[in-house]
């Protein structure tokens, strides 16, 4: 059996599967309109709550999660025969958990305007460094938890992650501390926006309610 013809597939697959516009179908599909029209302007799950509410910004949190650990869960359809080696295992895994992350940030369901890619990330990471999870939850809450800033504890919790594998889980695979080293510039760069709102003090802070914009577009007053 041709297992590298089948691995380039999964690839291609792995892009496919994180290309599925969660927020935006569900916006079109329930409320006929695009969440890229509101809030902020993104198709993440912060802006799914803020424009949708609490259940399903959750919902849609989930589902984008899901992806990224989809992508990866993939390496598991291919023996360990098929790999020269542990490591290049590894590296096969991050391959498709990137395109899970490529494909939600450019997804081609969507016209290539995604969101920043944070839920499936933390997907991705929960399939391959579960133990760095809650340190980077830790580091998240304290950031988010005083500001209500979704972007500054997102950031923070970046940048700690690759202090994280190398330091706490001791990591001697190169492929993950390469990894872990472009998480924590990734996710400050696709927040750039998020940095110049912050230094303003003009940026939007997450409020948690049942209801959210849509609903007062769906069933306007008056």
């Amino acid at each position: 059996m041709n297992w590298e013809l089948y691995k380039v597939l999964a690839v291609l697959a792995a892009y496919v599967l994180g290309s599925i516009p969660t927020s935006v179908w569900f916006g079109k599909i329930f409320y006929n309109i695009d969440l890229r029209d509101h809030g902020s302007g993104n198709a993440g799950a912060t802006n799914a709550l803020r424009v949708f509410g609490n259940r399903a910004g959750a919902i849609i949190l989930v589902l984008d999660a899901l992806k990224g650990f989809a992508a990866v869960y993939l390496s598991r359809f291919f023996p360990e025969a098929s790999f020269t080696s542990a490591n290049n295992v590894v590296i096969y895994q991050l391959i498709l958990g990137s395109m899970a992350l490529l494909g939600h940030v450019f997804p081609l369901f969507a016209g290539f305007r995604g969101g920043k890619g944070i839920a499936t990330l933390v997907g991705i990471v929960i399939a391959l460094f579960p133990q760095a999870v809650l340190v980077c939850l830790v580091v998240f809450l304290i950031a988010f938890l005083p500001t209500r800033y979704v972007s500054l504890g997102s950031m923070s919790a970046a940048i700690a992650f690759p202090i994280v594998v190398i330091f706490v889980l001791q990591s001697e695979l190169t492929a993950e501390i390469i990894f872990s080293i472009a998480v924590a510039i990734f996710v400050p760069l696709t927040h750039h926006k998020n940095i110049k709102r912050l230094l303003k003090g003009q940026e939007n802070k997450l409020q948690f309610r049942k209801k959210g914009i849509a609903d007062e577009i769906k069933n306007p007053i008056g």
